[in-house]
């Protein structure tokens, strides 16, 4: 099962210039990630790029929870 860093690393792999913070217990996941490539998509897409960044990896994933933010939006975000 993995781990959340390794969802984290995984993430981070997938999406150029991302951070994003995971919690879970191998099977079910939570994740905040941001990414300026966010800009200007909505929600439907930007959560499309984070599954497509993580291709075949979503196959040992049971769930996975997202909250994606551009960077002005997370720094506005609080």
């Amino acid at each position: 099962m993995p781990t959340p860093e390794q969802v984290k690393n995984w993430i981070e792999a997938g999406l150029h210039d991302s951070s994003a913070e995971v919690v879970g217990d191998g099977r079910h996941f939570e994740a905040v990630v941001v990414c300026a490539e966010f800009s200007g998509k909505i929600m439907l897409e930007q959560h499309r790029m984070v599954y497509t960044g993580l291709g075949d990896k979503m196959e040992v994933i049971h769930a996975l929870s997202l909250r994606t933010f551009t960077p002005e939006q997370w720094a506005s975000h609080g």
